[in-house]
């Protein structure tokens, strides 16, 4: 089904020089969390716990995938995990020393798309599949590979890749892995997130201003791209099932906005640079939060602080919210919710 792309991919035969460096394409994405008595610690199980039982079926019955890291700079090890939004049925889909960025479901649950990066290696672009359970290498082009967003048909791929030397946004039709380049800009367009009717899909780029993020919408009938206004610094985009709501980062923020009236729902504080990600029904959000623990002390002396952190899921409607507890106590990064 899948073909992977090992060299450069076809483009429009402009090539743009420029340097762009993964942190940049990863870092815009983490957090602290809302104040402690508004999050609940998840302890049951959706048929008792209220706050789950009261979501949609398409919500309830559905997967969060998320990133959980342990240890540090090469010693560092990433494990990709899907978990039910009631905490249950936790599972490792894969693990590597090294890193896993930026993970994104088919319209339909059961492909899950993610960026891995081995020591000393760019990132590349796997698939997964829930069903057979199998991985498959989908871009292996020379560059960052990030970001990656499957059209609601599944049949194409958007991505952002450093390939001809400046971030620019690919569409890969996954039957044979024909590619296109779909911006040609001396500026930086990364994370692209497909709209559910498959016409448009929203981005970020710097092309106003270097270094100050700002998202757009790109529609394929025309291939222009507008700005949405966010009044600052917004990155990491994913719309609504029905476009109603688009979740972000604004500034370090973990914020909805409802793009029809332009209000906006803070929902965290972020330490980390995550967005919060919208569920399928679009009634719930889910964000990491990032907290620390002292690991030990001997005769009164602390032998430091273990970074950790939670999954947060919150009602957009209700401004309730609950935690689930990490694996292994790791920090937690990019949740994102499929069906």
């Amino acid at each position: 089904m899948f073909k992977t792309i090992m060299s450069k991919p076809t483009t429009n035969n402009v090539t743009i020089k420029g340097a762009m460096t993964i942190a940049i394409l990863a870092a815009l994405t983490g957090c602290q969390t809302l104040p402690s008595a508004e999050i609940k610690k998840l302890t049951s199980t959706v048929d008792s716990n209220p706050l789950t039982a009261a979501m949609p079926a398409v919500d309830r019955q559905g997967h969060i995938a998320y990133v959980e890291e342990q240890g540090s700079g090469s010693a560092k090890v990433s494990a990709l995990y899907s978990i039910r939004p009631d905490g249950s049925d936790r599972h490792l889909i894969d693990q590597i020393t090294g890193y896993i960025y930026a993970p994104a479901w088919s319209a339909d649950g059961q492909l899950l798309a993610y960026s891995k990066q081995a020591p000393r290696e760019h990132p590349k672009i796997y698939i997964y599949d829930k069903s057979s359970k199998t991985r498959n290498l989908v871009v292996n082009a020379e560059g960052s590979n990030m970001s990656a967003s499957f059209s609601p048909d599944g049949q194409h791929l958007l991505y952002s890749s450093t390939v001809g030397g400046n971030a620019d946004i690919y569409k890969m039709r996954l039957s044979d892995g024909e590619t296109k380049q779909l911006m040609t800009l001396p500026s930086t367009e990364v994370q692209p997130s497909y709209a559910a009717d498959g016409k448009s899909f929203v981005y970020t780029s710097d092309k106003v201003r270097a270094g100050r993020p700002s998202i757009y919408r790109y529609t394929f009938a025309t291939g222009n791209a507008t700005l949405i206004p966010t009044g600052g610094y917004a990155a990491s985009p994913q719309l609504s099932a029905d476009g109603q709501r688009m979740a972000y980062l604004n500034g370090r923020k973990a914020a909805v906005m409802t793009l029809a009236t332009g209000q906006v729902t803070n929902l965290a504080e972020t330490g980390l640079d995550e967005p919060a990600r919208l569920s399928p029904s679009g009634s719930y959000a889910v964000y990491p939060t990032r907290h620390s623990k002292i690991s030990g002390q001997v005769g009164g002396q602390s032998l430091g602080r273990q970074k950790g952190g939670d999954l947060v899921v919150h009602s957009l409607s209700g401004n309730t919210s609950y935690a689930i507890n990490s694996q292994n106590g790791g920090v937690v990064r990019s949740p994102v919710w499929g069906r």
